[in-house]
């Protein structure tokens, strides 16, 4: 019995440095992204290059968002995830009803909701507008994560499950050992296309008055009315930070 748990278990081991690895990846190839802004765009012509600090700050937000909502969306993604995959009902039907809700709003209705309804709700909760941001963006992407994560466990074939207990492991020692290890290189991929759209999702954070990338080249384009260059220096910029994580989804088909 020592002898078939081992192996499972460093396989479960690896699986989750894996998804380490995976985020180190993302957090990399967004830096060196921001990296390569920093000394770009400070060279471009008029009217970029002399309000370079301005969509360098707008970046920077745009970045920290995507990282910070990414990674707690992953978190709650796996919660729900896990959640509607379980038989207790108790357990099932809130996590299904959350996720049913966050995808079937608006994500600026949930921005607009985080930032003005919930601290009236919550008298004592008091959101700035960065916070209120990855609040909203991080259930957002966790909704869709979850169900990226629960369709990478029903992937795997029902056989394994009557497998392991066979062998004497619990529900919980099954989906550690035998489904997570599996399921984590199934849903990588899915994972990795949702941070992508969270980097874009992020525009809308404006709404609240965030000064991430979109509303930093919209105050450019209303000083200089030179909407032009102003919004494809943004859309270059945008297509720069996907660019770098499509990298890091190709790595992990490869390497993973």
């Amino acid at each position: 019995m020592t002898s078939v748990a081992q192996p499972k278990g460093l396989k479960y081991i690896d699986s989750k440095l894996k998804s380490l690895l995976v985020l180190a990846w993302i957090t990399v190839s967004i830096a060196v992204a921001y990296i390569i802004l920093r000394v770009v765009v400070p060279m471009m012509p008029e009217p970029i290059g002399s309000r370079a600090d301005l969509f360098i700050e707008g970046a920077r937000t745009t970045v920290y968002l995507t990282l910070i909502a990414g990674f707690f969306g992953l978190l709650i993604g796996f919660i729900l995830g896990l959640s509607k995959y379980s038989a207790n009902k108790v357990i099932n039907l809130p996590a299904s009803f959350l996720v049913w809700v966050l995808q079937g709003t608006p994500l600026i209705v949930q921005i607009l909701f985080v930032y003005y309804a919930l601290p009236e709700i919550i008298p004592f909760l008091k959101l700035n507008e960065f916070t209120a941001a990855c609040l909203a963006l991080a259930l957002n992407v966790g909704a869709y994560n979850a169900e990226v994560i629960r369709a990478g466990g029903e992937a795997i074939p029902k056989g394994q499950f009557e497998a392991s207990h066979s062998l004497g492991f619990s529900k919980i020692q099954t989906m550690q050992f035998i489904i997570l290890p599996q399921a984590i290189r199934i849903v990588i991929p899915p994972l990795i296309n949702n941070i992508i759209a969270l980097s874009k999702d992020s525009s809308l954070a404006s709404a609240i008055g965030l000064l991430e990338l979109t509303l930093s080249g919209q105050r450019i384009s209303s000083e200089t009315f030179m909407p032009v260059p102003v919004l494809t220096t943004i859309a270059m910029i945008y297509l720069l930070l996907t660019f770098m994580i499509n990298v890091v989804t190709y790595l992990a088909k490869r390497y993973l």
